[in-house]
């Protein structure tokens, strides 16, 4: 195998905008014909009208078939920031899923097969979504539905070459300790490319980014993962001053602020001065939290509720069921401050402590607002950069979208994603949970588990080269 022949192939589909398959304005075409085409019913009911699902004696909102996921209690202490203690409904869903793309070379260029993906929640039914996206549950028939399409790729019925195998972390503020398993494969042979499939770059994915809602977040999630050949990229391709300015924060590994061991060192102090302890306890025993018949809400109705849905889809493994959705109070932001630093882009790196994570804290956004009340001033805390953010001018805006949280388990949720460039009075120095790093070392961080928080690795994905 060439060297970084891998590589070398994400960073040519990242470069290609022109396809003989579909372009990019007929992909967004193609998804608005389907979400068109598609007979898609989303009514709230009550929990009590849920067939496969029931309340346990601690209240926790199970599954029959002991399957899928459950809502149950969390009671979370910590050192970090201005609430020592609290409690929350959270969801459990401990097995690990795929979140699965495959790629076959045309011509030379590496190309995606991207599916026309409904989930209850998405706030306009139809987004692209990776080749196939299924939990253990899905993907074993619990459900008694259909297998999903091409997991014989996957789980190593047909030969297939990994690119790409990653187990990444999930929302740490909605999910208890949850993976999914980002995966790029390579085929050779034929494929056959099914009614809602489509064969795309991924130049052309990103591009589509651009729009609002288009790419769902579990694409965001297993592209931002991708490797690049970057090292003698200047000068190969015709792009604009920021490209060039992006591509300098890839290539440049001298004139970083600080040093890929400084991080891991900054990290691990964090890690090793804050505290998270978080038991499981009953729903019912959470404190400040409601259920009535149709929803389980804070008392100040602030952060997120759980609510019931029943669900018609056409074109799903099963067509009908019901299940319940975590419905956000109200939309979040989530932003990257981006300023040049000895004459290279460095983004404004948060460590975020959240009650789900793994190992206490992810690298997140500048700024991650998802379910605090911030414009009504309710919140425990003044996020850092809030007042900087809301505020900017429009020039400095280099990114801007409202994308969707993971329509399987989110309502509707969608946030304004945004990457900023700071003026020349924004200052190096930051507080102590944040630093500045380049996107090569985020690159670098990005290679291993539970490093980036699943919102960092979106808003990272819509990082262009064209």
């Amino acid at each position: 195998m060439i060297k970084d022949e891998k590589k070398i192939l994400f960073l040519n589909s990242a470069f290609t905008l022109e396809n003989p398959f579909i372009s990019t304005e007929d992909a967004l075409e193609w998804l608005k014909k389907e979400n068109k085409g598609i007979y898609v019913k989303i009514d709230e009911i009550k929990f009590s009208e849920m067939p496969d699902w029931y309340f346990d004696e601690g209240g926790n909102l199970r599954h029959n078939s002991g399957k899928f996921f459950s809502i149950e209690g969390i009671n979370v202490r910590t050192n970090w920031g201005k609430v020592p203690e609290w409690s929350q409904p959270i969801i459990n869903q401990p097995e690990v899923g795929y979140l699965g793309i495959i790629t076959k070379k045309f011509n030379g260029i590496l190309y995606f097969l991207m599916q026309a993906k409904i989930e209850p929640g998405n706030i306009n039914y139809v987004q692209l979504s990776p080749t196939i996206q299924a939990t253990r549950s899905n993907y074993s028939q619990v459900h008694k539905g259909k297998r999903p399409l091409y997991l014989e790729y996957f789980n190593g019925d047909k030969k297939s070459r990994v690119m790409l195998d990653q187990l990444q972390s999930e929302q740490g503020a909605r999910f208890l300790k949850k993976r999914n398993r980002n995966v790029i494969i390579e085929v050779e042979d034929e494929i056959e490319v099914h009614e809602n499939f489509r064969w795309l770059t991924l130049g052309q994915i990103k591009k589509m980014m651009m729009n609002d809602n288009v790419v769902n977040m579990d694409t965001r999630t297993v592209i931002s993962g991708i490797p690049f050949d970057v090292e003698n990229l200047n000068g190969k391709f015709d792009h604009s001053n920021l490209s060039k300015d992006i591509i300098n924060s890839y290539i440049d590994t001298e004139n970083c602020l600080n040093e890929t061991d400084e991080i891991i060192s900054w990290i691990t102090r964090l890690k090793s001065k804050y505290d998270l302890d978080v038991k499981q306890i009953p729903l019912n025993k959470v404190a400040r939290w409601t259920k009535d018949e149709y929803s389980i809400y804070h008392d100040d109705r602030k952060y997120f509720s759980v609510i019931a849905v029943n669900v018609h889809i056409d074109n799903r493994e099963v067509k009908s069921w019901s299940q319940p959705l975590i419905k956000s109070a109200q939309e979040g932001i989530i932003a990257f401050l981006i300023k040049k630093i000895n004459g290279i882009y460095h983004f404004l790196v948060q460590a975020k402590l959240e009650a789900g994570n793994f190992d206490i804290i992810e690298l997140a956004p500048t700024l991650q607002c998802l379910t605090g009340n911030y414009r009504k001033g309710l919140s425990e805390y003044e996020p850092e950069f809030l007042d900087y953010v809301l505020n900017v001018k429009p020039e400095q805006i280099l990114y801007s979208a409202f994308q969707s949280e993971e329509g399987g388990r989110f309502y509707r949720e969608q946030n304004s994603n945004l990457i900023i460039e700071v003026d020349e009075n924004f200052p190096v120095e930051v507080p102590e949970n944040f630093i500045w790093m380049t996107l090569n070392q985020i690159q670098t961080f990005l290679k291993f588990n539970n490093y980036l928080n699943i919102e960092a690795r979106s808003l990272i994905s819509s990082v262009r080269f064209i």
